[in-house]
């Protein structure tokens, strides 16, 4: 479990009464599927860093409140002390590959913990199958392109077999299908082996789908939390915000607002179909 309480946290190039984090508090439960949307600035990426220990240790600057995981105060342990129980995959891919080889970049992980040799060999195995990149265990990492990194970054991160994993926007370079493909097998984990995911993702639609809990950052501080459909039927508020979503929740607010349908925030295709009839009839 992660338990955030009352966080802010002020990067030391941030003046006066800015701060990339404000007084966030939540709790994430041990398997939940939690999303985390927000513009550009809104303090994504600094909670995600935040839920793994890497702030306050690694970024100067002032930090108070707490960050628990599994009851342990991140400020008091470095991000090594998490690392088998919080896997992160960062948005900058690069800086997270330490091999040149993608099986040796798998590898390096379990290696470093001194896994057991029959037992890294069986988890290298799965976790190339689960990402569907065996054709890649012998490629360059220089020679793959940015979605292929994704996957081997995840792929290394799987193999360690965290109970958390916290991902930075791990389809940003993916294609629809591959992107998919990557939210049903988190969403897999989560139910088969209890892992807690925790997703910065500017794919809404797919969050809306897969995630069972959004929370919605606006300049640091939290602006919502709770089921998807409860979030997105805020429509005009994303609008103001500029964030874009999915077209059939947009639609129903106008229905809903033009008294032609009085259901929940149509969050699929099937569900936008549902409701047209609906406001048809």
């Amino acid at each position: 479990m992660i338990s955030i309480d009352n966080v802010t946290f002020r990067y030391q190039n941030q003046r006066g009464d800015e701060a990339a984090l404000k007084n966030v508090s939540l709790t994430v439960e041990d398997g939940e599927f939690l999303g985390v949307i927000g513009t550009s600035g809104a303090g994504k990426t600094t909670l995600a860093l935040a839920m793994c220990g890497v702030v306050p240790h690694e970024f100067k600057g002032d930090f108070y409140g707490a960050v628990l995981v599994d009851g342990e105060d991140t400020v008091e342990h470095a991000p090594s002390h998490f690392a088998r129980k919080v896997g992160e995959v960062f948005q900058d891919i690069d800086s997270q590959m330490v091999a040149s080889v993608v099986e040796d970049e798998i590898l390096f992980g379990m290696e470093n913990f001194g896994l057991p040799h029959e037992e890294i060999g069986a988890r290298l195995d799965r976790v190339l199958r689960e990402m569907g990149i065996e054709a890649l265990r012998e490629r360059s990492i220089a020679s793959l392109s940015g979605g292929q990194k994704q996957k081997v970054a995840i792929a290394a991160t799987l193999a360690l077999e965290p109970r958390i994993l916290v991902l930075d926007e791990p389809t940003g370079e993916l294609d629809p299908e591959s992107s998919r493909e990557i939210f049903a097998l988190l969403r897999r984990l989560c139910e088969e082996k209890g892992i807690t995911v925790v997703i910065v993702e500017q794919k809404i639609k797919l969050l809306c789908e897969y995630a069972k809990r959004l929370i919605v950052l606006e300049r640091g501080e939290m602006r919502f939390d709770g089921a998807p459909r409860e979030v997105i039927a805020h429509v005009d508020t994303f609008k103001s915000l500029g964030i874009n979503i999915p077209p059939v929740a947009e639609l129903s607010a106008i229905l809903r607002e033009g008294g032609a349908y009085a259901g929940d925030v149509a969050l699929t295709l099937p569900e936008a179909e549902r409701m047209a009839r609906e406001a048809m009839a």
